[in-house]
């Protein structure tokens, strides 16, 4: 959910005589001239590259004796996903210029009062990431599965599902839909996943927990598969819910996208089990064009923004994880990653189940004379930073949130690996 107002035309729902030209500053008679974007911020998107995926390589190539078949399947999967990144970058200006063609734009409101903030920002272009991913994706699966593969069935569950996702995430942004009918959104495209789904319905009681319950495995059955919808639902909104300021969105998927990867492949090299670890291999093979393909769309989105991701974004990516987490057969370490959006949550419920006022964005409070950002009461992370740590810019508040969501990684990795053996 970006941090934005809509055109005032459309938030009042009136509808214009006539489309305006794509540029309404051109002079009469004269052609309208094309929108033109901002280069992309490619330093911050290098940057991050090198920071998260520098551990993955390591740990694959370097770290763990890993099959040269799998390093082979890896790097087939990550020259795929470096065309997408290209890709991405090469649609996006042009998809943003169509975008405002069709008026689909917004205003920053953290810049209002500000000439940034009377600029028109192209909306929903997380639209552009979502189908270059599925088309990788798509492309990967013919290289590597067989046609009899027992991974193929959930593989294409998966893309359906993230696709499912991707067109009612657009649908959001062209009608904006009320919070009540976006709960239900992630349960439509949560289908496929769940008539697909053949793993194990069971889980493993906690071993200090066993003498109490008396059993060390139990089975949920259809409970099983409630938990996973639930899961979709969660992911799908926690990352819509923590938003509204630049680079946000993006930044915190591109940071658990990156501790899914480094999980997926320590316990790979860590286990001896075949199946676990065929199932962080399909999740590596999800989560690679994932991550470059947002890496890509945080060169755009990064302060000052370009574009604005949309809710096609942060549905897409909350269900692209949901699917590896479950898929994978990690879900409770992927709710571990999650850590901060939980906390989010559980501030906003508050609000978000109006107990209390809840405004459109509860975004803060921007002064045009200082460029800095105040919190206001609010009950999300955004506004909570904010009154902890004083006022700063938008830049340096996503930085810190950013840092912190790694902190919460590095944490929960800490968490995982030193109750293994004692925990399960």
């Amino acid at each position: 959910m970006s941090a934005r107002r809509r055109p005032a035309a459309a938030a009042a729902g009136a509808t214009p005589s006539q489309p305006p030209p794509a540029d309404a500053a051109a002079a009469p008679g004269e052609p309208a001239k094309e929108p033109v974007l901002r280069p992309p911020n490619l330093g911050v998107a290098a940057a991050a590259a090198v920071l998260f995926l520098a551990p993955f390589s390591y740990l694959a190539f370097v770290h763990y004796p890993l099959d040269a078949d799998l390093r082979g399947s890896i790097l087939k999967c990550g020259a795929m996903s470096l065309g997408g990144f290209f890709i991405v970058l090469k649609l996006i200006p042009v998809a943003a210029r169509y975008h405002l063609r069709r008026r689909m734009f917004g205003y920053d409101i953290n810049k209002k009062g500000l000439p940034t903030g009377e600029i028109k920002v192209p909306e929903a272009l997380g639209l552009v990431v979502g189908i270059v991913y599925l088309v990788t994706a798509i492309i990967f699966q013919q290289f590597h599965y067989a046609e009899d593969s027992i991974w193929l069935v959930e593989y294409n569950a998966a893309l359906a599902s993230v696709c499912f996702m991707i067109l009612l995430g657009f649908v959001d942004d062209v009608l904006d839909i009320p919070w009540r009918v976006k709960l239900a959104l992630p349960t439509i495209a949560a289908l496929p996943l769940l008539m697909a789904y053949a793993g194990g319905t069971s889980i493993i009681i906690p071993k200090p927990l066993t003498p109490y319950v008396g059993l060390t495995v139990l089975e949920l059955g259809l409970f099983y598969k409630l938990f996973m919808l639930l899961l979709a639902v969660f992911c799908t909104n926690s990352i819509n819910i923590h938003a509204g300021i630049n680079g946000l969105e993006v930044g915190q998927t591109v940071v658990i996208s990156a501790a899914v990867l480094i999980h997926n492949v320590m316990r790979i090299g860590s286990s001896t089990d075949i199946e676990t670890q065929q199932a962080h291999e399909f999740s590596i093979y999800l989560v690679l064009p994932f991550l470059t393909t947002s890496l890509a769309l945080l060169a755009f989105n990064w302060y000052p923004s370009i574009v604005f991701v949309g809710d096609t974004y942060t549905y897409f990516a909350g269900m692209a994880l949901a699917v590896v987490g479950i898929l994978g057969h990690f879900s409770e370490t992927l709710l571990l990653f999650f850590l901060p959006q939980v906390l989010n949550f559980l501030c906003s419920v508050p609000q978000l189940f109006h107990f209390v006022p809840c405004p459109r964005h509860r975004l803060p409070r921007f002064d045009p004379q200082t460029g800095l950002l105040t919190g206001t009461k609010d009950g999300n992370l955004v506004n909570i930073f904010l009154r902890l740590f004083g006022k700063c810019s938008e830049k340096a508040l996503c930085i810190r949130l950013l840092i912190f969501q790694a902190l919460c990684c590095v944490f929960c990795f800490w968490l995982r690996y030193m109750l293994t053996g004692w925990y399960k």
